[in-house]
């Protein structure tokens, strides 16, 4: 295993009209964790994806992917890396589910690199890992958002790339699709980041790191930095952590301030 991070962002920095909408966060990316990002509303949780995705470059500092600087590198070199899978994610088009997840070979075809059985092989293992194997001749107008979301992991797994960046993938979905989303992610064979907005869903991770105001204020293992000082500073509400009755993993009980 190579002791160069997969992804550093050192200084990070990216300032619209004058003003940081992320600020000086610096971070390495172990191989093999689970990052959870977590913040209010407007903490520049998504920006911050976006500039670790390539797709927004720092105004100062630096992102380096395996040790390169990211802005060096070509966007295809980028994407056989590294995974995104945005919010906003979606498409008007007639296509199939299959043709959905095929988008994620892209990085991987050229003039002299067609597609071949090969893509077949990887598209239909991503398929299978996230469920829609069955599905993968219906139309994407007829899936429902946790279908989607699962599709649009499928096509991120095609893609093969070492990191997974998720930008709130449980959001608009049942409290049941968004346990069956975040099981799906763990067990992907990729290093992951992702933004979440449920605290109970970012004791999962490996790490968390908490935002505010486009700045990192914690970045550590869950339970030690999810405290209750700190979720009244950040969140503005009170919290307890308290063990589940049934089987005593921990659990937040919250309780808005007078």
């Amino acid at each position: 295993m190579s002791d160069t991070p997969l992804l550093e962002l050192v200084g990070a920095t990216r300032t619209v009209q004058g003003r940081d909408l992320v600020s000086d966060v610096n971070l390495c990316l172990h191989e093999g964790e689970m990052l959870g990002i977590i913040g209010p509303n407007g903490s520049g949780k998504s920006t911050l994806l976006s500039m670790m995705a390539g797709l927004l470059p720092p105004s100062r500092g630096e992102i380096r992917l395996a040790g390169q600087p990211m802005a060096r590198l070509r966007r295809q070199q980028i994407a056989r890396r590294l995974a995104m899978v945005s919010q906003s994610a979606d498409t008007g088009d007639r296509i199939s589910v299959r043709d959905a997840v095929e988008l994620g070979r892209t990085p991987w075809l050229g003039p002299l690199r067609p597609w071949s059985a090969r893509d077949d092989e990887a598209v239909e293992a991503a398929l299978l890992a996230v469920g829609m194997d069955r599905m993968a001749a219906r139309d994407w107008s007829t899936l429902s958002g946790g279908e989607r979301q699962r599709v649009h992991i499928a096509r991120a797994h095609a893609q093969a790339p070492q990191i997974l960046l998720l930008d709130e993938p449980t959001n608009h979905l049942d409290i049941h699709h968004q346990f069956a989303i975040l099981d799906l992610v763990s067990q992907l064979p990729v290093t992951t980041v992702i933004a979440l907005h449920d605290m109970h869903h970012a004791l999962r991770c490996d790490r968390v790191m908490v935002m505010q105001s486009g700045r990192c204020v914690a970045l550590g293992a869950p339970l030690d930095i999810l405290t209750p000082a700190l979720i009244r500073r950040i969140f503005a509400v009170d919290a307890r952590l308290i063990a589940h009755p049934a089987d005593g993993l921990p659990l937040f009980a919250f309780q808005r301030l007078a």
